[in-house]
């Protein structure tokens, strides 16, 4: 058997080498180069079906000549020479077709086949769109998808001005992102995950430019193939970085009375081979914002102090990303990013500090902060299709993520009675790494009768370390120490997905991961309590998940769906850096978290009435192990917060998206209405809290002509609970008008018009006492935009498949968090 083998593969070597021998295989007739051409259409809507495979043959053949995918507007082209060939195209959704005997002779070298028309299959329930503006939103059975290239209005602005328009999600000061009023969200970019996220998502998202953006998805119900999730979904941003055909490029700037930024992208391709490239630069103009700070303890108030802090924002990120596709069947796609940012801060406060025993101390205090956020993504893919095998798909993925998180601290204070905590430009410092590598396989297997089944499995090995000290206190090992944290998630899953009678849409799975995590620390502690012994633990998870969708007519769809997912920590949450900055309001993370386990129930519909487009949800989410700030005062008066499992919460909430175009005006809006109904122990006492929460946005565009747009926006968000208290409200609205040119755009932005400052208030209750802060910051702004657009190129899709979406992110730079902020070392674990 093995001497046949050899001996096939020994003739066809000679068959193709004497077929290709300068001279040998028959006499070479006179050809020259042609193009074949055309547009793939849907049969049904008349919508272009872009990223369809196109192989090419010659006439009768078997062999594949070469292979192609449709571009954005449904185009393709082939390069060849004279001849009669034969196009197979097929892509998920439609019926396989084929184009028989295509001439290209020496009078007429190309063929421009004009509109191909594919008809759908099965399948086309996947993807039923909303009607009322069927190209911005689709309802797919696992997923809302906002068509972002379609929305003009976002030209100019960053990812914050985008997600803002997207129905279920919400936005608020600092950039932090929630969906259904939960923040535990993860985001991906084209599906993997970005370390640029791990930590500071509001700084992030600015740099994030909205020309870049493809589409978003959100993803409330998580199938098994993806991490396991936690209690609100995945946002997965889709970006142009794509393969492409020619050269392009594109410089985007802004500048304004609060914030300033500079893209650029430079895109080249040629055939197999293509490179993206792109860089950006943030910077925000300094700005004086009011703070204050009072606890009140059995009635009176015990500490005290308020202040101005100046905060100054800069950043940027470079990438640059390859692809080259071997044949139409095997495909090898690269991308390295490398990011910076981070913001200084210098704040001057005075305040007092009373003790029953030693009296009232005041004190004045000068802080210099500088906190930097960076590093790199490197990844690497490996595609392989089978032209035997609609539709089946092999893939190799391998990513390394290397995160920094330094937080630098000079303070000077005095004090005119506890004159020990004197501190003349002490030094506050947080170093911390985290090294991140990921290996995982994925096999998409089509079966019979519209059946899909996808299995994979995947390794993450997650090494942190953080270096904390206090200058003034070197020698104690609660606040100056290394600590070191090894995560390694071990995980498998298996998903199918089928369509039943044409009208029912069933996706199902199950995934299971195991998860070991070890922890240490330089030096052992001396409290008995807490003697920062060395640990190790593991868990294991069997999540399961079920999606079923009913397609109605006249593009109506209700779906249901269940799924248990479980949301670890991330290094936010863990990393035990004592910020001692102010020395009478300390935060600190809590190494032995467990994760929180959601179990979620989930149905929705929609449809269109009187030319309104609805989107409705309900849902019921049951939450074990929560994870929330909790507040304490140690026995020398100090207010700490920290993290800790608390209990459970059980929420039942609803959506609603509503959007009616008027001519040429589009109004959008919608909310979410959802309880709050948590149990558990903090600090030894027995909490329940119950409390009904809401976010409301509106929002709309006009369009004067084809080429003069005007949005609207605004945004309004109730006050955050946890079992202590409430974190503050939030609201914003505002306007812009763009201007369009043959190659250039200029465009025009204005926030809160009316209000040249905000405040936010958090109120925190314990027993016996009682903390409320404040603070208070410029808010108006006004802006310019200019971009001009160089070049042209063809886009195809192409996106890693690593996807690690599996740990609880903190909330930004934690400046509105009613004291859980700051000082946490981040794990690009997004």
């Amino acid at each position: 058997m093995k001497k046949l083998i050899v001996l096939l593969v020994l003739l066809a070597f000679a068959e193709i080498s004497y077929s290709q021998w300068p001279g040998m295989g028959g006499a070479k007739s006179k050809s020259i180069k042609g193009k074949i051409s055309g547009t793939l259409v849907d049969s049904i809507s008349g919508a272009p079906v872009p990223y369809a495979t196109l192989v090419l043959k010659t006439a009768g053949k078997t062999r594949e000549k070469d292979g192609v995918l449709s571009d954005d507007d449904g185009k393709f082209k082939f390069d060849s020479k004279t001849g009669s060939y034969d196009i197979y195209i097929s892509f998920l959704g439609y019926e396989e077709k084929k184009l028989d005997s295509i001439k290209l002779t020496l009078k007429s070298p190309d063929a421009d086949l004009g509109k191909i028309f594919l008809i759908p299959s099965d399948y086309v329930l996947d993807e039923v769109e909303i009607t009322g503006e069927r190209s911005l939103i689709e309802n797919k059975p696992d997923k809302l998808v906002y068509n972002v290239e379609q929305d003009a209005t976002v030209a100019g602005g960053d990812a914050t001005d985008v997600l803002r328009k997207v129905p279920l999600l919400t936005v608020d000061l600092d950039g932090n992102v929630s969906l259904r009023g939960s923040s535990n969200v993860r985001i991906l970019v084209n599906g993997k995950p970005s370390g640029m996220f791990a930590n500071n998502v509001a700084d992030a998202l600015k740099m994030f430019p909205a020309d870049q953006i493809k589409k978003v998805e959100v993803i409330t119900s998580p199938s098994a193939k993806y991490d396991g999730e936690g209690s609100a979904g995945i946002i997965n941003i889709i970006t142009k970085r794509e393969n492409i055909e020619g050269i392009a490029g594109s410089i985007n700037t802004s500048i304004g009375t609060r914030q300033n930024s500079l893209f650029s992208s430079l895109n080249a391709g040629k055939g197999r081979l293509g490179m993206s490239s792109s860089g950006s630069l943030f910077y925000s103009l300094p700005a004086n914002g009011v703070t204050s700070f009072e606890r009140i303890d059995n009635g009176v108030v015990s500490s005290f102090n308020e202040g101005i802090n100046r905060t100054s924002r800069l950043g940027g990120n470079g990438s640059v990303s390859a692809f080259y596709d071997f044949n139409a069947f095997n495909a090898l796609n690269a991308s390295f990013t490398i990011r910076g940012f981070g913001f200084d801060t210098d704040g001057s406060n005075n305040g007092f500090f009373a003790d029953a025993m030693l009296g009232v101390d005041s004190f004045t205090r000068n802080t210099i902060g500088g906190n930097y956020f960076g590093g790199y993504d490197v990844t690497l893919d490996y595609t392989k299709t089978f032209e035997d095998k609609k539709d089946k798909e092999l893939v190799f993925a391998a990513q390394v993520s290397k995160g920094d998180n330094n937080q630098d601290f000079t303070v000077s204070e005095e004090h005119s009675l506890l004159e020990a905590l004197n501190r003349n430009q002490s030094g506050v410092f947080n170093d911390g790494d985290n090294l991140e590598t990921t290996f995982q396989v994925d096999l998409t297997q089509p079966l019979p009768k519209s059946f899909k089944l996808e299995t994979g499995a995947k390794v993450i090995f997650r090494d942190i370390n953080s270096d904390y000290s206090t200058e003034s206190l070197p020698d104690n090992p609660y606040v100056s120490n290394i600590f070191g944290y090894g995560q390694d998630v071990y995980a498998g899953y298996a998903s199918l997905s089928f369509v039943v009678k044409k009208k029912f849409s069933f996706i199902t799975g199950l995934r299971y991961e195991h998860t070991s995590i070890d922890g240490s620390w330089d030096r052992a502690g001396t409290d008995a309590i807490d003697p920062l012994d060395d640990f190790e633990f593991s868990y294991q998870n069997w999540l399961p998940n079920i999606t079923i969708s009913r397609s109605l007519p006249k593009f109506r769809t209700i779906k249901a769906s269940y799924s248990r997912r479980i949301q670890r920590p991330n290094l936010y949450y863990i990393n035990p850096f004592n910020n001692n900055a102010d020395v009478f309001n300390r935060t600190i993370g809590s190494p032995r978290l467990n994760p929180e386990l959601v179990d979620q129930f989930e149905m929705s519909y929609n449809t269109s009435l009187a030319g309104i487009t609805l989107f409705l949800t309900g849902y019921y989410k049951h939450t074990s192990d929560i994870i929330e700030s909790i507040l304490s005062v140690d026995d020398s008066g100090v207010s700490v917060t920290s993290f800790d499992n608390v209990g459970t919460n059980n929420s039942v909430g609803t959506n609603i998206f509503a959007t009616k175009t008027i001519k040429k005006l589009t109004v959008r809006g919608g909310g979410n209405l959802y309880t709050y109904g948590a149990r558990g122990v903090v600090n030894g006492d027995n909490l329940e809290a119950n409390d009904i929460l809401y976010s409301l946005f509106f929002g709309g565009d006009y369009s004067f002509s084809g080429s003069l747009k005007a949005d609207f926006f605004g945004f309004f968000r109730s006050p955050q609970r946890t079992l202590q208290g409430t974190n503050p409200s939030f609201t914003i609205y505002g306007m812009g008008i763009r201007k369009e040119f043959k190659n250039s755009s200029l465009g025009l932005s204005l926030i809160e018009p009316f209000n040249a400052d905000k405040a936010f208030n958090s109120d925190i209750q314990g027993n016996g006492f009682e903390q409320r802060t404040r603070f208070t910051i410029p808010f108006r702004s006004i802006g310019v935009n200019f971009r001009y657009k160089f070049g042209k190129v063809d886009f195809k899709q192409r996106k890693s498949k690593v996807k690690n979406n599996d740990q609880k992110a903190g909330d930004g730079d934690g400046q509105g968090g009613g004291g859980s902020g700051g000082g946490m070392m981040g794990g690009g674990n997004n």
